[in-house]
């Protein structure tokens, strides 16, 4: 099984977490540092490409800050961030550099993927960087990314970035062998579970919160971001980046850490840009005889089946498409504002123009910019 789902793997994207990173005082482990390089210099050298997504910026710049404590506010985590990301990237620099290679850093935030234009922007920089012989090392704009250190992870930037940079295998370094039936910090019954064949609702339910000091994350945010993954046809590895040859063994095909299974049918990579990189700025409720439609049949969204509009959005925002009850089951880029969604609602495609003065399409959302989640 895993070596059907290996053996074509060119592209690789590695996430480096926090709790791999650093030492048990919260400072950066030089030594980590100096074997992920190692490990990662042995897959360039089999003729694979290596983009790093790595955290660890704010617990670098911690111990500048005065008490050195874990920063509480979002000035001191942009502070941390700030003093921390060039120590972070000279550590990997120095790492890099005994194997003859380069590091380029790119830092991004939210706002650089959902923005279609900077998105094919920042994997045009993606793919020169690789195309050069660099590896590029990627975080989070934390500095200014307020929301990003607030709610965010890198977890989550890991998953849109295979998609930016059309990975062929994500794999989340942790500090835990992979994903457990239970908690392995407190019950010592947890068994691994090396196949994940779907990441259920109840795996979803049972994966908890951050166990960390250091991270922003735990074990629900990386089963997030595998499930995001899986569903744009990509498998994702789950491993112990503290255990010196897991990223080695776990590409030789030897059964390391937890593989998620890529989902059987997946999404093409603008939905699932329009899925999960793009921030929702409205709803659009629909009836049930819409909602059917469009779930099962794949149809576009035609004003005739709207119930209401919600929020303010302009032309080529991503609203949510929600059903009579208001539960969201699809997502979309409207062709229409809410104010012109809401003078059509109800009302046939043929009378558009009527009741508009134009029109600019007779879909409200194309089924090619509409995706059922």
């Amino acid at each position: 099984m895993r070596s059907d789902v290996l053996k074509k793997v060119r592209r690789v994207i590695i996430k480096v977490g926090s709790r791999v990173l650093t030492r048990d005082d919260g400072c950066l482990d030089a030594t980590v540092i100096a074997r992920i390089a190692d490990e990662l210099s042995q897959l360039r050298a089999e003729g694979r490409e290596v983009v790093l997504v790595s955290s660890g910026a704010v617990a670098a710049g911690r111990h500048a800050l005065a008490g050195g404590d874990r920063p509480r506010t979002i000035p001191q985590k942009q502070a941390a961030a700030a003093i921390g990301q060039p120590r972070l990237m000279h550590a990997y620099e120095e790492a890099f550099s005994r194997f003859g290679a380069s590091v380029g850093q790119v830092l991004l935030t939210r706002e650089d993927l959902a923005n279609r234009q900077r998105f094919l922007n920042a994997r045009a920089t993606l793919d020169t960087l690789l195309a050069e012989g660099v590896v590029p090392i990627i975080n989070e704009n934390d500095t200014v990314a307020v929301e990003e250190i607030k709610f965010g992870d890198n977890d989550n930037l890991s998953a849109l970035v295979t998609t930016l940079a059309e990975g062929d295998l994500l794999i989340i370094m942790t500090d835990i062998d992979g994903f457990y039936d239970a908690n392995p910090r407190t019950n010592p019954e947890a068994k691994l579970i090396p196949l994940v064949r779907s990441i259920t609702r109840e795996m979803e339910l049972a994966a908890g919160g951050s166990g960390s000091a250091v991270g922003t994350g735990g074990m629900v945010t990386k089963l997030a971001a595998a499930k995001k993954v899986c569903r744009s046809g990509v498998p994702v590895i789950m491993l112990n980046g503290r255990k010196p040859g897991s990223l080695s063994r776990a590409l030789a095909d030897e059964e390391t850490g937890t593989l998620f299974l890529p989902a059987g049918k997946s999404l093409n990579r603008r939905k699932h840009w329009i899925a999960f990189t793009l921030r929702p700025a409205g709803r659009i409720l629909v009836d049930d005889g819409a909602r059917k439609v469009l779930a099962a049949q794949g149809r576009s969204l035609l004003p005739s089946g709207i119930m209401r509009v919600e929020g303010k959005f302009d032309r080529g925002a991503c609203v949510r498409v929600c059903g009579p009850d208001g539960t969201e089951f699809a997502r979309g880029i409207a062709d229409y504002s809410h104010e012109e969604i809401a003078r059509v609602l109800g009302h046939r495609s043929s009378e558009i123009e009527t009741i508009l003065g134009y029109r600019y399409s007779d879909e409200i959302i194309h089924r090619d910019n509409l995706v059922v989640l």
